[in-house]
C-alpha cells in the first residue's frame, strides 16, 4: 500500500468519526485543546506514554480487520517472537510495520516502524513511525493512548529532521506533533509557517494550519488553506472541512457546494447520507 492509500484511508476513518458526532481534534476549540494540555504534566504525560504497547494498540486493530487478516499478522508477532538476533528481529518489524500499513492501522504501525527506527536509525524509518503517530492520534477516540502517539511522534520527526535538517515532510510532521500535544503549539505552528514560507503550495502543512485556524476561530484563514489544498491536491477531505469551515461563517451556498463536491468524490452510501442531512439542514 502506497502513502497516498494510507493517507486517504486515515481520513476516510477521522471524517466518518466526525460525521458521527465523534470528536475530531483538530476541530475542538483552541481553550479546550489548551485545558487538556495543561491538566496532565510532562511528568505524567510521559508516564501514561510508556505505559502504551504495542500489543495494548493491536488487539483492537485485528478486531478491526476481520480473523484472516489478523492470522496473518499473528503469525508475524510469533515469529518475532522467536526470532534470533538483531537483523532477523529487524526483518520482521518491517514486515509487520508493512502489513499494518496494508489494513490501515497506523497505531500498531507506528511501533513497529519506531522498532525498525531505533535499530537501523534511517531517516525513512524515523519519518513513517512520526507520520503513523501522527495518523492514530487523528482517528483515535482513546484519550489513554494520545499521550503515547504525540510523544512517539515528535520521537520520530526530531530523529528524521537530525538525519535530514531541511525535510519539509518531516519539519510538518513535527509542526503537527507539537500542536496535537498542546504543549508547543506557538512552536509547531511556527514549523508550519516555515514550510509554507519554503513551499507555499504544501498539501500537507496547509491542510494541517486550516485545520488550526479552525481550531482557533479564524475561518477565513482557514478557508484560504483549504482552497490551496484543493487547487493542487483536491479531494473530499479538504473539501469536507472547506464546506465546514463555510458553514461556521453562514456562507451557506459555498458550503452547499463544497459538501456536494466532497460527496462525489467519496461515493459511500452512509458517507453521502450524512452529507444529504447537512446539505437539507443548510438549505432550511
Amino acid at each position: 500500500m502506497n502513502k497516498k492509500q494510507i493517507v486517504v484511508g486515515v481520513a476516510i476513518v477521522a471524517i466518518m468519526g466526525y460525521l458521527y458526532s465523534l470528536p475530531v481534534k483538530g476541530l475542538i476549540k483552541a481553550g479546550a485543546a489548551r485545558d487538556n494540555a495543561k491538566s496532565a504534566p510532562p511528568q505524567a504525560a510521559a508516564k501514561a506514554a510508556s505505559n502504551v504497547t504495542v500489543e495494548m494498540v493491536s488487539e483492537p486493530a485485528k478486531t478491526a480487520i476481520g480473523a484472516a487478516l489478523a492470522a496473518k499478522i499473528a503469525d508475524l508477532e510469533g515469529q518475532l517472537k522467536n526470532a534470533q538476533g538483531d537483523a532477523e528481529k529487524l526483518s520482521i518489524d518491517k514486515k509487520l510495520a508493512a502489513s499494518w500499513d496494508d489494513v490501515n492501522q497506523p497505531a500498531p504501525a507506528a511501533f513497529y516502524y519506531q522498532a525498525v527506527a531505533r535499530k537501523d536509525n534511517s531517516f525513512t524509518a524515523w519519518l513513517n513511525s512520526g507520520s503513523r503517530f501522527n495518523d492514530a492520534f487523528k482517528i483515535t477516540q482513546d484519550t489513554a493512548l494520545t499521550p503515547a502517539f504525540i510523544t512517539g511522534a515528535v520521537e520520530g520527526f526530531t530523529n528524521a529532521l537530525k538525519l535530514k535538517p531541511q525535510s519539509l515532510d518531516a519539519k510538518t510532521g513535527l509542526g503537527v506533533a507539537y500542536v496535537n500535544g498542546g504543549a508547543s503549539p506557538m512552536q509547531g505552528i511556527a514549523l508550519l509557517r516555515e514550510v509554507v514560507a519554503q513551499d507555499p503550495d504544501n498539501v500537507s502543512a496547509n491542510l494541517n494550519l486550516g485545520l488550526f485556524s479552525m481550531k482557533s476561530g479564524q475561518f477565513d484563514k482557514a478557508v484560504q488553506r483549504f482552497k490551496t489544498v484543493i487547487a493542487h491536491n483536491p479531494g473530499f477531505e479538504p473539501y469536507f472541512y472547506l464546506a465546514e469551515t463555510y458553514k461556521q461563517l453562514g456562507q451557506k451556498p459555498e458550503a452547499i457546494a463544497a459538501y456536494e463536491k466532497c460527496k462525489e468524490m467519496m461515493p459511500d452510501p452512509v458517507f453521502g447520507q450524512r452529507i444529504d442531512q447537512y446539505i437539507k439542514e443548510l438549505k432550511k
